[in-house]
């Protein structure tokens, strides 16, 4: 799937996406192309709202790895300036929802990870240079 824009069309997609994912427990929108989507609800920093966003994801042993690319966008996603501020969140893969603690990777692992998403999802090197920030590769472990 290459790199996609941001604009009106696909804004509202993304707005529209996280009801008809929940209604359906994923069974429309749970795939798009190569990508399995999540929904990730966040607490937001600024209003103490729940804010769900889907998202790919790569799964990693029991957890979930997300890409805050932002479609190469200046600044970081709203959704990770939210986990920065409290990391725990819910995810929802399909019907199953699970409580997680957000972790940025780091060194060889955010290494092997990003290339691990990008091998799925090319459309991240893209996004990469289109922006100056480096971009977070972050890790949604379960909460037992």
């Amino acid at each position: 799937m290459p790199a996609v824009k941001k604009t009106r069309f696909t804004q509202l997609l993304w707005k529209l996406h996280p009801h008809i994912y929940r209604a359906t427990g994923g069974k429309l929108l749970g795939k798009l192309g190569a990508n399995q989507i999540l929904l990730l609800t966040t607490t937001g920093r600024k209003s103490g709202e729940q804010r769900t966003k889907a998202l790919a994801y790569l799964p990693y042993n029991e957890a979930c790895v997300v890409i805050g690319s932002y479609a190469g966008g200046p600044n970081h996603p709203s959704w990770w300036l939210n986990l920065l501020a409290d990391p725990e969140a819910q995810v929802q893969r399909g019907a199953e929802v699970t409580a997680v603690r957000a972790r940025e990777a780091e060194g060889e692992e955010r290494e092997r990870l990003w290339s691990e998403m990008t091998a799925i999802e090319d459309g991240f090197d893209t996004y990469q240079a289109w922006t100056k920030r480096k971009i977070p590769v972050v890790v949604l472990d379960p909460v037992q």
